[in-house]
């Protein structure tokens, strides 16, 4: 890997990149072609750490040649893997533009594509996934604020997630609020519900920063997250955390992600993702409806709260449970009523 690296020339840091994983970037020239340098320091990456996976699962996702059997029309940008000096040294393909940002608009086009490509994955992968990928409950409990306790000294945004739980608990009826908070605690029937699909390779972190949409392919980027579950993870994770950002109205933009999982997934699964989708990012929703210094801002936010709570309510009901409530998703049960 150092030799590699003495190949890279005319390196420059890149400043205010959208990753808040912790990870230092930089862009160089490789052998006369433009590459980004990403280097990692176990201790301090959050994805590492959050992930359960120290020694570098995308490293190891790359090495297996795993990666190189993407489907048609998906991809990925490595060159290189692997530990200097104690710590994790990425090489990729710099794809610039191509890499989709906070503040770009996607298409309804640009959507069914992506989607497309995370379906072709997933399709590829399913009932087989390989060795070595993130366990389904610890990504489902990614964001669990027992666990990030430890952790909320260190990093400012483990923080800011522990403060949003708490808005969330204020926000919220209680009962739901509830729901969520005893699934993340104890995920075990969320894990079960979830696994009447074909577990499949979900990249485990598909947001816009993570995607890059070049001329021929889906080109997914770090896949430290990469997790062994159903369809319904990834695109139900994008939704909560970039429907904003496409030019759809939300509910269009949950029915493409139904759409493109479907094969693979079945209303009950679907049912239990969707509810899961305030599991994962509740937390923002209730901080931004709580704290930001925009009025506009907090408005949308409590606005997308109550959308996505509204879907979990939706979702539950369908399955058959008393106002609501999660039953067959977690442990959590209401008092009947009369």
């Amino acid at each position: 890997m150092n030799d590699l690296l003495g190949r890279v020339t005319d390196r420059v840091p890149i400043d205010g990149h959208d990753g808040r994983s912790g990870a230092h970037l930089e862009r160089g020239v490789l052998d006369g072609r433009r590459v980004v340098v990403k280097t990692v320091d176990p201790d301090t990456d959050l994805s590492l750490l959050l992930g359960g996976d120290p020694s570098g699962r995308e490293r190891r996702l790359w090495a297996d040649g795993v990666l190189d059997r993407l489907p048609k029309g998906t991809g990925h940008a490595l060159v290189a893997a692997g530990w200097t000096g104690g710590r994790l040294v990425t090489v990729m393909r710099d794809l610039g533009a191509a890499v989709l940002s906070w503040d770009r608009r996607i298409t309804p086009a640009e959507l069914r594509r992506l989607f497309d490509g995370l379906a072709a994955v997933h399709g590829a992968f399913a009932e087989r996934p390989p060795a070595g990928l993130c366990d389904l409950a610890t990504r489902l409990t990614l964001f669990a604020p027992d666990d990030l306790a430890p952790l909320a000294e260190r990093f400012a945004l483990i923080a800011a997630v522990r403060r949003g739980w708490e808005c969330f608990a204020e926000l919220v009826p209680a009962a739901v609020a509830d729901a969520v908070f005893d699934t993340l605690r104890e995920p075990a029937g969320l894990v079960a519900t979830l696994g009447g699909a074909p577990s499949t390779l979900c990249h485990g972190d598909a947001w816009l920063v993570n995607i890059a949409l070049t001329d021929d392919a889906v080109v997914l980027l770090d896949w430290a997250l990469a997790t062994a579950g159903p369809a319904s993870l990834d695109l139900v994770a994008f939704t909560v955390g970039c429907a904003s950002h496409v030019d759809l109205p939300r509910a269009a933009v949950l029915a493409a992600a139904r759409e493109a999982c479907r094969p693979l997934v079945d209303d009950t699964v679907w049912g239990a993702t969707v509810f899961w989708a305030l599991c994962e990012l509740g937390w923002n929703k209730a901080l931004d409806a709580a704290t930001h210094a925009d009025p506009a801002q907090r408005a949308a936010a409590a606005a997308e709260l109550a959308w996505w709570v509204e879907q979990a309510d939706a979702a539950l009901s369908r399955n058959g449970h008393p106002a609501a409530r999660t039953g067959v998703f977690c442990s959590y049960h209401p008092e009947p009523t009369e």
